[in-house]
C-alpha cells in the first residue's frame, strides 16, 4: 500500500444466523481475516477485527415457522453456535456482536434517516406477490411453483434449487404461497429505492482507475456490473421480521436485509468501543477517520455488495471512510462438489471438533494451503490427512521434536552454547534469513496461501539441517558441535514460533511454551538470537498428530450416506451456473464470421455495430462491448464466434441479428471469441 495509515478496521462478511458454519466460511473469509489481522497485531500494528451475526431476513422466518418457534429463537440458537465455532477455532475478533441488537437497530435506522433526509432514495410502487389468506406481501422464498427452465415442481421464487437457475416470482408457472397455499394475488406497494445508476460515475474511477491493485476476481466482477449499467435497488421490504423503516407511512415494512446487514459492522464497532472504551476509544476513529484503512474480507458472492452497493451506501450517508481493499476468495468444493447447506455437503465446524478434539491447526493449515484465492478449489478428506501426516507432522513436528528432545538429552533442557559456526551452519543461516521480507511482502498483499508455504519452507529448511547434520551421531565423538548444531536448531524453531502464528495459533502458542520463549514480536523474526544460551526450556511434546485411515474412512463413509440419502430424495449436484444438458447446448447455432465493418452506435456508449460475412448473406449484430475496444477497428477483419439463431432484437433502432460471444479476461475486460485457426465463414461451431 502507497499511503501509510494510522490504524486499521477489518471485518469478516457476517454469516446468517440460519445454521452453523462450515469450512467453506472458513476457508473463504475467516481463516484469511484471522490470518491478516494476527499478523498485524505481531507487528504491533492499531488494529480492530470485526465480526458478528446476520439475523434479519426472510430464511430465518421460514425456518422459525418450520419448527414452530419464534425468529429470535432460530437467531439466539445458531449466534451461540457459530460464535462458539469461530471462538473454537481462534478467529481473534475484538467483537462478536448481531444484528438484533438495540445498538444496532438504532445505528441501521439512523443510517437510513440520514440518507433520507438528504433525499438519497427515491421511492417506487410495484407489484408485488399478496397473499389474500395471511394478509401479507410474500417474499421470493414464500413462493413456490413450476420451474420455467427445467420444469420441476417446488421452485423458489428466487431460485430453482432442482437446476440452479436464477428466477424471480413472475417467471414461475403456477405459483402458490407457502404460507397458505393460496394463489397469490399482484398488489401494489411502495418501496425505497438506493439509486446506484447515480453513483455509477464516482465508482467506476473510484474502482476502476484508483483501485487496479483489487484483486482480478475483484476487479473484474466489478467492471462487469459497472459496464452493464447501474440500476436502482430496494432497501426495504414487507416484512415483519426485521428494523421497521423509519418514516412515517411505512408500517409492515422493515430495511432490506442486504441494507441492515453491512451497518452491522459500524454498529458492532460501537458497541466494542462502548465497552471497553480505554483499550479501543471512540468509535467513529475506527469508521471515519481517513487515517483509517478499512478492509473487508469476503466470498465472491458478497463483491458487488461490499465493492458497489455498500460503498454507495457509506458515500450517500455522506459521514464514512471508504474500504481501501476487499480480498475476495472464491468458493471451496467439498470433494469434487459444490458445497451445499440444503443438501448437508459440508463439514460443519461444531461437529469437526467433536470428531478431530484439539486439530484446529490442523484444519487451519489445510483450508490455507488449499485457499481457494484465484479460483475455486477442493477440499478433499485424503488431502487433508496427507498433508498432517506428511507436512504438520513429518515435517514442521519432527523438526521440533528431535531439536527439543535432544536439547534434553544432552544438554539437561537448556539452550547450549554456539562455539563455533561451520559452512553449512553459514549456508543454513542464509537461506532463512530473508523470510520476513518474504513473508510480509506475501501478507501485504493477501496472498495467504504462498504466504504459509514460506513459513513452511522455514520448517523445511530446520528439518533438513538436522538430518544432514545428524547431531546425535555428533554427540558421541564432538559435544561441541553437538552444541552449535542444536543451538542454530533450537533459534530455528523459535522463528517458527512467529512466522506460524498468524496461520496456526494453538501450536504456536505450545511451541513457544516448550522454548520458554520470554519475548514474542514480528519484528525477531528471521534472527538467531531468540532464545539465550543456558535458558531452560519447557517440556517436549509432540506438536502434532498423525491420523489414521480409520478416522478418515469414517468421515468418507458420512459423505457417502449423505449422497445416498440425497438421491433417495431425487437432489442432483448442484451446478455453479444452472444445468445444462446437450439438448440444451445443441439449440444454440454457434458459427464463425469475419468481421467486415465494426463502430460505435451513436448515442450508446456501450454499444458496437458489425456488420458479419456469415458465408449466409451476411447480418447486423450489436453487441455491448464497447468500452473493451476503444478503437473498433481493430475488430474488422478478425474471425469471431456468434450465436446464428437468436431472434432479432431491436435496439437503438437497430436490428441486432444474433449475438457476439465473448468472454472476462482477468483484467475484467471482455475479449470475443475467435477461432485458434482461420476457417470458413458459416461454419458451425459444436
Amino acid at each position: 500500500m502507497d499511503k501509510k495509515f494510522k490504524r486499521t478496521t477489518v471485518t469478516s462478511a457476517l454469516p446468517y444466523a440460519n445454521g452453523p458454519v462450515h469450512i467453506g466460511h472458513l476457508a473463504g473469509v475467516y481463516v484469511p481475516a484471522d490470518i491478516y489481522v494476527r499478523y498485524l497485531r505481531l507487528k504491533g500494528e492499531d488494529v480492530v477485527f470485526i465480526g458478528g451475526s446476520d439475523e434479519h431476513g426472510v430464511p430465518v422466518t421460514i425456518r422459525a415457522k418450520k419448527e414452530g418457534c419464534t425468529p429470535q429463537d432460530v437467531v439466539d440458537r445458531y449466534h451461540k453456535i457459530i460464535k462458539d465455532s469461530f471462538q473454537e477455532f481462534g478467529i481473534s475478533f475484538d467483537v462478536y456482536s448481531r444484528t438484533t441488537s438495540q445498538t444496532h437497530h438504532k445505528i441501521a435506522s439512523d443510517f437510513f434517516r440520514t440518507i433520507y433526509d438528504k433525499n438519497g432514495f427515491i421511492e417506487k410502487t410495484s407489484d408485488q406477490y399478496y397473499d389474500e389468506e395471511a394478509k401479507t406481501f410474500l417474499a421470493d422464498r414464500y413462493i413456490v411453483g413450476e420451474c420455467p427452465r427445467c420444469h420441476a415442481q417446488g421452485a423458489y421464487g428466487d431460485q430453482c434449487e432442482k437446476c440452479g437457475s436464477a428466477l424471480s416470482p413472475e417467471e414461475l408457472i403456477n405459483p402458490v404461497s407457502k404460507l397458505s397455499g393460496a394463489k397469490p394475488v399482484l398488489r401494489s406497494t411502495k418501496h425505497w429505492y438506493l439509486p446506484l445508476d447515480k453513483h455509477e460515475e464516482w465508482l467506476r474511477k473510484w474502482i476502476l482507475e484508483d483501485h487496479k491493485e483489487w484483486r482480478t476476481n475483484v476487479y473484474g466482477q466489478c467492471k462487469s456490473w459497472l459496464d452493464t449499467g447501474l440500476q436502482p435497488r430496494a432497501v426495504s421490504r414487507d416484512l415483519e421480521w426485521g428494523i421497521p423503516v423509519p418514516v412515517e407511512g411505512a408500517e409492515g415494512k422493515v430495511l432490506y436485509v442486504w441494507f441492515d446487514a453491512p451497518i452491522g459492522y459500524i454498529s458492532n464497532t460501537k458497541e466494542m468501543c462502548e465497552n471497553n472504551p480505554e483499550k479501543y476509544g471512540d468509535w467513529e476513529k475506527w469508521w471515519k477517520d481517513p487515517e483509517t484503512r478499512l478492509i473487508h474480507f469476503i466470498g465472491k458472492d458478497n463483491i458487488v455488495f461490499h465493492c458497489i452497493v455498500f460503498p454507495a451506501m457509506l458515500k450517500a450517508e455522506g459521514s464514512f471512510i471508504l474500504p481501501d481493499n476487499v480480498p475476495s476468495n472464491e468458493f471451496l468444493n467439498l470433494e469434487g462438489d459444490k458445497i451445499s447447506t440444503s443438501r448437508n455437503w459440508a463439514v460443519w465446524l461444531n461437529e469437526y471438533l467433536v470428531d478431530f478434539p484439539g486439530k484446529q491447526d490442523t484444519l487451519r493449515y489445510v483450508l490455507t494451503a488449499n485457499a481457494p484465492e484465484t479460483k475455486d478449489n477442493d477440499f478433499t478428506w485424503k488431502d487433508f490427512q496427507t498433508r498432517n501426516n506428511s507436512e504438520l507432522v513429518a515435517i514442521y513436528g519432527n523438526f521440533v521434536n528431535r531439536a527439543l528432545v535432544l536439547t534434553q538429552k544432552y544438554f539437561d533442557g537448556k539452550v547450549p552454547s554456539l562455539s563455533q559456526l561451520a559452512d553449512y551452519d553459514q549456508e543454513t543461516l542464509k537461506e532463512f534469513a530473508d523470510v520476513k521480507a518474504k513473508l510480509e511482502n506475501l501478507l501485504d498483499n493477501f496472498k495467504f496461501r504462498d504466504a504459509q508455504k514460506e513459513a513452511m519452507n522455514l520448517a523445511r529448511i530446520g528439518n533438513k539441517y538436522l538430518a544432514e547434520t545428524e547431531p546425535w551421531k555428533l554427540a558421541k565423538t564432538d559435544m561441541e558441535r553437538t552444541a552449535s548444531i542444536l543451538h542454530i536448531g533450537l533459534q530455528i524453531a523459535a522463528n517458527l514460533a512467529i512466522a506460524f502464528e498468524p496461520f496456526l495459533p494453538f501450536s504456536s502458542e505450545k511451541l513457544r511454551k516448550m522454548l520458554n520463549m520470554q519475548t514474542f514480536d514480528w519484528n525477531q523474526l528471521g534472527k538467531i538470537d531468540l532464545l539465550k544460551t543456558g535458558a531452560e526450556l519447557g517440556k517436549a511434546e509432540l506438536l502434532f498428530d498423525k491420523i489414521e485411515d480409520d478416522a478418515i474412512d469414517a468421515q468418507m463413509q458420512r459423505l457417502a450416506n449423505i449422497k445416498k440419502e440425497n438421491e433417495k430424495n431425487n437432489w442432483q449436484p448442484e451446478p455453479v451456473n444452472g444445468q445444462s444438458t446437450i439438448d440444451d447446448f445443441a439449440k444454440l447455432d454457434i458459427r464463425v464470421g469475419t468481421v467486415l465493418e465494426c463502430q460505435k452506435v451513436k448515442k450508446s456508449d456501450k454499444l458496437l455495430q458489425f456488420k458479419i460475412e456469415d458465408g449466409m448473406g451476411g447480418r447486423t449484430i450489436l453487441s455491448g462491448i464497447a468500452k473493451s475496444y476503444p478503437d473498433p477497428n481493430e475488430l474488422v477483419g478478425k474471425q469471431i464466434c456468434f450465436v446464428a439463431n437468436f431472434p432479432v432484437r431491436k435496439m437503438m433502432g437497430i436490428d441486432s441479428q444474433g449475438m457476439i460471444l465473448s468472454a472476462v479476461n482477468s483484467d475484467g475486460n471482455l475479449v470475443v471469441v475467435s477461432p485458434s485457426k482461420k476457417t470458413a465463414n458459416g461454419v458451425q461451431v459444436g
